[in-house]
């Protein structure tokens, strides 16, 4: 890390006399499947450039590292987008079924990092797959959030009925009025008013 990230800083300098102040500052990320710090419990680690007070003294490099092996949180357990994108890190190649995707392998910027894994080793049966797979977990999501919508509307249709139907029992409101207070058409609460009528 350290070598491409001092590699990157000599390519910024220039040769003469030279200011070094606005150089862009470089962040060095370094994913690794093993844990290098034993010493250090936690799987993220961000180091800048510190004294022995722990004062910071330039923050023109960033390492950033994430140990995966010390990543031990369940599905259940991810809370943010860095939780989302280790768990897919340490589990997408387990993963064959629709039906095993988390629901945040749907979010746009992850299926975009999954769909730049390295696929070039892959047979073209096994890309097909890949592929199929993919598909089928976007759609399965699909139609389970328009089942929930749809379920959502019912519900709240119902609701509005119910209220409708009150206003109408106690007859203190013209149809009009009903109408405009419940957000709905006046031929709607004629329908309601007319199955009212059928079943008193």
């Amino acid at each position: 890390m350290k070598f491409y990230a001092f590699y990157r800083l000599n390519t910024l300098i220039r040769k003469g006399d030279y200011q070094f102040d606005n150089l862009p500052k470089i962040y060095c990320i370094g994913i690794l499947a093993i844990s290098i710090f034993s010493y250090v419990a936690d799987y993220q680690n961000v180091a800048v450039l510190k004294n022995q007070n722990n004062e910071l003294i330039d923050e023109q490099m960033t390492f950033i590292t994430i140990e995966l092996d010390k990543f031990k949180k369940g599905l259940s357990d991810v809370e943010n987008d860095l939780d989302k994108l280790i768990y897919t890190m340490k589990t997408i190649h387990e993963v064959s079924e629709p039906t095993q995707f988390p629901q945040f392998w749907n979010e746009e910027w992850l299926r975009v990092a999954i769909q730049e894994l390295d696929k070039r080793a892959f047979t073209p049966e096994q890309r097909l797959s890949y592929e199929m797979t993919i598909s089928a977990n976007a759609l399965a999501i699909k139609n389970e959030n328009k089942k929930i919508e749809e379920a959502e509307k019912r519900g709240g249709e119902t609701a509005k009925a119910e209220v409708i139907a009150n206003s109408l029992k106690r007859g203190k409101l013209t149809i009009e009025e009903i109408a405009e207070d419940s957000g709905v058409s006046v031929d709607f609460v004629l329908e309601i008013q007319r199955g009212l009528a059928q079943n008193p």
